[in-house]
């Protein structure tokens, strides 16, 4: 399943991380559609999806008893990696299997850790960039409250016909007060 557009192009038209397309794109290539599923849902994270498809079981298994006694995953994220590796070996990946590509990609807490640090990292960038769209939100809302409790704009915007508002401003602004 390739790709018709480059990673990057995909990140920019669907506003995400580039790295995150591109996992997302290894994991449909390998097959892995109930992990795509489990990163969906936010059962497992995409750096531990990714880990999990390149290793066997025992592989798995391994690096995930190390990621316990290191303190790298714990308790509750450590039953649901569980969770779904069982899921994975019961059911399979997906609809069908590709054979590996033959790379020693082993899991190790160290690379668990780094691709943790790493996603922990996008996400606060995240965090940040919605606290900024929240703010300018309200200021733009803050704005158009104090536009629209002048009588004289709304008979302007009649006068012109202007009578929509996006729907994320409108619903925070009285009725009364709407064009």
């Amino acid at each position: 399943m390739g790709s018709i557009y480059p990673t990057l192009t995909i990140a920019r038209k669907i506003n995400l991380d580039a790295d995150y397309i591109s996992s997302i794109l290894h994991l449909l290539n390998n097959g892995e559609q109930r992990l795509v599923r489990a990163v969906e849902k936010r059962v497992v994270p995409i750096w531990l999806a990714v880990e999990i498809s390149r290793a066997s079981s025992e592989d798995v298994q391994k690096a995930l008893l190390e990621a316990y006694e290191q303190g790298t995953l714990k308790g509750e994220q450590l039953l649901r990696v569980r969770k779904l590796i069982s899921k994975r070996e019961a059911l399979g990946k997906a609809y069908y299997s590709k054979p590996s590509s033959g790379r020693d990609d082993k899991p190790t807490p160290q690379k668990l850790l780094r691709i943790y640090k790493t996603e922990v990292r996008r996400q606060r960038l995240n965090i940040q960039k919605a606290r900024i769209h929240e703010e300018r939100l309200l200021l733009i809302t803050s704005a158009m409250r104090h536009f629209l409790s002048d009588e004289h704009f709304r008979t302007l915007l009649r006068a012109e016909q202007i009578s929509d508002i996006p729907e994320v401003i409108a619903r925070r602004i009285p009725t009364e007060m709407l064009p």
